[in-house]
């Protein structure tokens, strides 16, 4: 601390062998363990100037930290809400159940009243055995197989014994829907414990709601997993790992943009990325690291493309895009390195899936050849025309090598016919244009022999749902969606589900993001709001509303870095009333679902008199507008048949 007082003395205050050290009341911390603490050791005043530290010993003087300090570049965590238990039980004698009622990332907070000396021992998990007791083995068995004497997800308080007495711990976090409580003097009430929910501090960016009330639930539900795994920085899951997924990162973050003002925590989680790739390209699956997770394969490696894309597609942003290119370039590189023929063999594949499996070089090579069209893509963009054509060359080559060894001319599939072997290729570009149809109608088939539900993992899960949507069947993504029945969305929540699950049967972690891009998926293909690649940062973009299944309305609302977006749609006795909202300096291309182009009115004028819009395109079933900046209200007769489900 430099002190410089009103006569232009300076005074400095370092750090250095003068300082005193002493323990205090923290017997132990992990951020896996949970934490220790005996109140009766608290030294009061200690971080004030009156301290008496006689007793204290002199530091021990190492060497200073290496590495550039430089300012925080993203948000603070920082504390959410306070969450109160919906009941306690007592399923055993003296030990005490407490149901937060909802799955979250925090702390426990005790409030207790007892004797000096008597310890509060708070254990917190996500699941509870059949009698009602705590069950955290299966999570706990991750860290105590590397450590098997260490606690886990396990808090102790020892009372001081001076009146009510209210403590949570600091240096650590649980991810946990129960806590067993033992050791409690006399009997604990609802008013005795709280939940601490807490995260990367992310301003609100967007909202959707519509008439399916299930969707709203899956929607919060991505949403408290979203920030539920948003530790500063994207983790897996906040109970077992704790880990910076790279996949599970990059498959949530359209999700997490349209929901979140997330470009500070990316961008620094980007240079996290750089400083963990190896020279020669390769990157570890989990960032930060300590040196563990090198080839865990494309899918994950591609977070360091894609997520820059994103920010790019999103935000405008190239700034990210040209820091970030010659890492982007050597991954490419280095997956070229590890190819056969144009073939990437190596990864973890379609983790998760459901009952079939799609061969891992399906997958890989399909994200080696997306990631090889953005480096190809973002040297255009940065002025580097020969690269530009160099990885477009390559780009070209891998397609071409797909289709050599995946496609069968004879059906029309890709590799075993899978769902991901199918939407992989669809989505990722790789389909010859002539082949499209057949290749769809390919998926929409095999959809179908599975009683309209997905039969895939986590990369499949994606891709079917935006392949559908890209390619005019979001009739069909939505039956997928609205199943309440084993695999689906909807059967987690038949299960009392309040976050998003790591596997469709849900055997292992109860928070999990990465099956969490429908959220986004419900903004795009429902309310209809998407970027558009050619006009980056929504300075143009797309509203494109899909009136399907037993829909009657939908909202949806996005901060773009220009403004508000707003698309809002309701059905009543066969009218469509359609407001959209474009911001200032944006132009957007607008389809209105109509059964009769002539009878489109706008504010209550015909669409031909109505200021800020072109029209133009009439389609058997909508009208195609052009809008400039403005509130627009559309009214238009409906008139299609619809099937209704789960009325």
């Amino acid at each position: 601390i430099e002190i410089e007082t009103e006569n232009g003395k300076i005074q400095r205050i370092t750090s250095d062998e003068s300082w005193k050290v002493s323990t205090g009341p923290i017997l132990f911390d992990s951020i896996y363990g949970g934490e220790n603490y005996d109140a009766r050791l608290e030294k009061p005043g200690w971080d004030t100037a009156a301290c008496d530290a006689i007793d204290w010993k002199p530091v021990a003087v190492v060497a200073a930290p290496k590495g550039k300090l430089t300012a925080q570049q993203m948000p603070a965590i920082a504390i959410d809400k306070s969450i109160r238990p919906v009941k306690v039980t007592e399923p055993k004698p003296g030990i005490f159940l407490f149901d937060m009622g909802q799955n979250f990332t925090g702390l426990p907070e005790l409030t207790v009243q007892g004797s000096a000396g008597q310890t509060v021992v708070m254990r917190c998990a996500e699941r509870l055995h059949p009698d009602g007791t705590l069950d955290n083995e299966g999570i706990a068995g991750f860290v105590k197989q590397r450590d098997p004497g260490q606690q886990y997800q396990t808090d102790c308080y020892t009372l001081k014994g001076k009146g009510k007495e209210v403590w949570k711990p600091r240096f650590t976090y649980h991810g946990f829907q129960y806590v067993e409580v033992t050791g409690y003097p006399g009997k604990p009430t609802l008013d005795s414990l709280r939940g601490v929910f807490f995260h990367t501090a992310l301003e609100p960016a967007g909202t959707f709601s519509c008439s399916n009330s299930l969707f709203n639930q899956i929607r919060r539900n991505a949403l408290w997993s979203y920030l539920s795994n948003m530790e500063s920085i994207p983790t897996d899951c906040p109970h077992r790992e704790k880990n910076g997924w790279t996949g599970d990162a990059q498959l949530a973050c359209e999700q997490g943009i349209f929901s979140f003002q997330g470009a500070a925590l990316y961008t620094k989680w980007l240079n996290d990325l750089s400083d963990a790739q190896h020279p020669a390209g390769d990157l570890p699956g989990i960032v930060p690291t300590s040196g563990w997770g090198y080839g865990i394969g494309p899918a994950w490696d591609s977070a360091y493309v894609l997520i820059p894309w994103y920010l790019y597609a999103y935000y405008g942003d190239t700034r990210v895009l040209a820091e970030h290119y010659a890492g982007m370039h050597r991954l490419v590189d280095y997956l070229t390195t590890q190819a056969d023929k144009g073939i990437v063999s190596y990864g973890l594949g379609d983790w998760a899936p459901f009952d079939t499996t799609t061969p891992e070089a399906v997958t890989s090579t399909g994200y080696y050849y997306r990631d090889a069209l953005v480096v190809a893509d973002t040297a255009a963009l940065l002025g580097k025309t020969e690269d530009a054509r160099k990885y477009g060359a390559l780009a070209a080559g891998i397609k071409a090598a797909f289709n050599a060894r995946f496609y069968h001319a004879d059906t029309g599939e890709y590799a075993n016919g899978s769902q991901t072997a199918l939407s992989c290729a669809l989505s990722q570009g790789l389909v010859d244009d002539a082949n499209r149809p057949q290749v769809l109608a390919n998926l929409i088939a095999a959809i179908a022999k599975r009683g309209d539900h997905l039969d895939c993992g986590i990369l499949g899960t994606k891709y079917v749902m935006n392949t559908l949507l890209e390619n005019g069947r979001t009739d069909v993504a939505y039956r997928i969606a609205d199943q309440r029945t084993l695999p689906s969305w909807g059967y987690w929540l038949a299960q009392g589900a309040t976050t998003l699950w790591e596997s469709w049967r849900g055997t292992d972690s109860l928070n999990h993001i990465m099956f969490g891009d429908v959220n986004a998926w419900f903004t795009k293909a429902l309310a209809g709001i998407n970027p558009d690649p050619a006009a980056p940062g929504f300075k143009h973009f797309f509203i494109r509303p899909n009136l399907v299944g037993n829909l009657t309305a939908a909202h949806a609302d996005y901060d773009s870095i220009h403004g508000k977006i707003v698309s809002d749609w309701k059905l009543d006795h066969g009218v469509l009333t359609f407001a959209v909202t474009v911001p200032p300096n944006t132009t957007a291309t607008v389809r209105v679902p109509t059964a009769d182009a002539a009878r489109l009115t706008e504010g209550g004028k015909s669409i031909q008199q109505a200021k800020g819009v072109t029209f133009t395109q009439a389609e058997p079933n909508a009208v195609t507008l052009e809008l400039g900046s403005g509130t627009y209200r559309f009214t238009s007769p409906y008139g299609f048949q619809r099937t209704a489900r789960h009325e």
